[in-house]
């Protein structure tokens, strides 16, 4: 997959994404790659599986972390190990020394725990714009992972990122559910990816899983504030947090069915523009 995303060409004005599973993806604008939410282990199956919960994956990552030397910027959403993976995060600091690494304020010190240095790890506040180079900027926003969680100095755990990419722009949601004031923040982004695997009372109460957007809240979202592409993700990986994507398009056709989308296979890559 690292050759096919580096030998990928694009023109000034076009944008290319590619999943790396679950809700990982890399972004390749010009002669820059992002990286998001990159979960490329099995550290979740190795150390967090209960007596209610087995954590197995049910496909290889199609990307390893020893190839990524090729990335610029690495950002998580918040510290859960399919978003923020040791692993992955551990062994990229190793082989790639120019990456710059961002996250929520109040993660900080969870990521330099991974051994990276905290010279490279910036944390980023709720609202707060930072200009990446000449074409790219990107804006941290809180995430309700069901619900805000906050800590003592008012920074939230849970925060999406919504790029600038010359005149186009992603919003990637991480792990989050629909708030008053997302919308506004939202409108007219070109491409949102966001997470669909819903959230019940039996998940999150007794299987402890935090849950997020549902295809419903998803698609409406996107048909609120205009977005000309919606990529559905957070649904494939784990049997025990699955969604069939065929609700989401039955619920695109009933909702908005002249809604653009596009739903990844892992290892895929798609040109927007």
């Amino acid at each position: 997959m690292k050759e096919k995303i580096l030998n990928t060409k694009l023109l000034s004005n076009q944008i290319g994404l590619f999943y790396i599973g679950q809700v990982g993806y890399i972004i390749k604008y010009r002669e820059t790659y992002i990286m998001i939410d990159a979960y490329l282990s099995d550290y979740v199956d190795r150390n967090c599986c209960s007596e209610n919960v087995k954590w197995v994956r049910r496909y290889d990552a199609p990307v390893q972390a020893n190839e990524l030397d090729f990335i610029d910027y690495v950002f998580c959403t918040h510290a859960h190990f399919d978003h923020a993976d040791p692993d992955t995060l551990s062994t990229l600091s190793k082989v790639n020394n120019k990456a710059k690494f961002f996250v929520s304020n109040a993660i900080v010190d969870i990521i330099a725990g991974y051994g990276i240095d905290k010279a490279r790890i910036c944390g980023m506040h709720a609202d707060e714009m930072l200009i990446l180079n000449d074409d790219i900027s990107v804006t941290a926003l809180k995430s309700a992972h069901e619900e805000f969680h906050m800590d003592e100095n008012g920074d939230y755990l849970e925060v999406g990122f919504k790029f600038n990419l010359g005149d186009m722009s992603i919003y990637h949601a991480g792990d989050g559910c629909p708030y008053d004031g997302l919308e506004e923040h939202l409108m007219g982004c070109d491409i949102l990816i966001l997470p669909i695997n819903g959230r019940d009372y039996y998940r999150t109460n007794i299987l402890d899983i935090i849950g997020c957007f549902d295809s419903r809240e998803a698609i409406t979202l996107a048909k609120n504030t205009g977005a000309k592409l919606i990529i559905p993700t957070h649904f494939d990986l784990y049997d025990v947090n699955c969604v069939n994507p065929a609700h989401f398009v039955d619920e695109l056709q009933k909702i908005n069915p002249k809604q653009a989308c596009h739903i990844f296979t892992p290892g895929e890559g798609y040109i927007y523009f």
